[in-house]
């Protein structure tokens, strides 16, 4: 019997020590799973999808709320565009001026051919206008008195600081009477045709400016504003005076009206000079630029 107790013992002491190395093996195995660095890496990316998820649902959130909005503005739109414009007045030339019949006089002062003429100015001096001179006419130059003289000629022999008749049979020759959209005007012809045109791209392309223009008038033989010498272009029917919705723009303020900003970007383009370049202020103020007046007399059209 001892050598089977001899093998037990060898086979239990064996026994023992397998036990033991098995555990210190899961000890070991247990000890490196708990410290693994990629569990912590695993538990932050768990926390940032976690919070990428809810960013995403208040942006979800957001674009539906704008959704909503886009929505209300285009019923708006939708309605804005069902709104019925009034209808512009026709285009009626009228060849001979002295021949025409002059408008209801209304507040306006009309000219010798019933087109509306510019009311008597007073003197009004003021700083230039930084803004409009760096801005707009650019490259477009106002024909100076003695510009007009020599392709026009002289509108009459004397002037004051009113509104007188045009008496040379040149310049009497070359003005027209028109009614162009709102407005019945006495001017030069190829200015009133390119007035015209300008007006029809203002029409197309802002509706609402065009629906609100009116004039403070065009043909006035007269001097110039503050002047007992400087005869006004307004005496060669080479400028209008335009105004929106019946406001005038104040002169000399170094201000203007928006719409008056988005005109003189077409009369420019145009190649008429804007008057609120001068070194007084006078925004409501258009005329033809030198280069487009010696242009049309170069084509005979002067």
């Amino acid at each position: 019997m001892r050598p089977i107790n001899a093998i037990a013992a060898v086979v239990i002491g064996m026994s023992i020590v397998l036990a033991a190395v098995i555990f210190a093996f899961v000890g070991n195995l247990l000890q490196d799973t708990e410290f693994d660095p990629n569990a912590g890496k695993l538990d932050r990316l768990t926390q940032q999808l976690a919070q990428q998820d809810s960013e995403i649902r208040g942006l979800r959130s957001e674009l539906n709320a704008l959704k909503g909005r886009v929505s209300d503005v285009d019923g708006r739109v939708t309605e804005l565009e069902k709104t019925p414009r009034p209808d512009p007045a026709q285009t009626t030339p009228v060849i001979n001026p002295q021949g025409g019949q002059a408008p209801d006089p209304s507040p306006l002062f009309t000219d010798q051919f019933g087109g509306m003429a510019p009311q008597e100015e007073e003197e009004n001096l003021t700083e230039p206008m930084q803004l409009a001179k760096k801005r707009f006419n650019e490259n477009v130059i106002r024909p100076t008195p003695a510009v007009l003289r020599q392709i026009l000629g002289e509108p009459r022999s004397t002037y004051s600081t009113t509104c007188e008749p045009v008496t040379n049979p040149k310049l009497l020759n070359a003005l027209e009477t028109r009614n162009i959209g709102h407005v019945r005007l006495t001017m030069i012809r190829p200015a009133l045709d390119s007035l015209q045109q300008i007006m029809a791209r203002l029409q197309k392309e802002e509706p609402d400016i065009y629906a609100a223009i009116g004039t403070e008038g065009a043909l006035c033989a007269r001097y110039v504003r503050g002047s007992a010498k400087s005869v006004s272009s307004h005496a060669w029917g080479a400028a209008v005076d335009l105004k929106l919705k019946k406001n005038l723009d104040n002169m000399g303020d170094n201000s203007t009206q928006f719409g008056l900003v988005v005109l003189a970007e077409f009369f420019n383009e145009a190649g008429w000079y804007w008057g609120a370049g001068y070194s007084r202020e006078d925004s409501m103020h258009f005329e033809v630029g030198e280069a487009l007046l010696r242009k049309w007399a170069a084509e005979g059209k002067l």
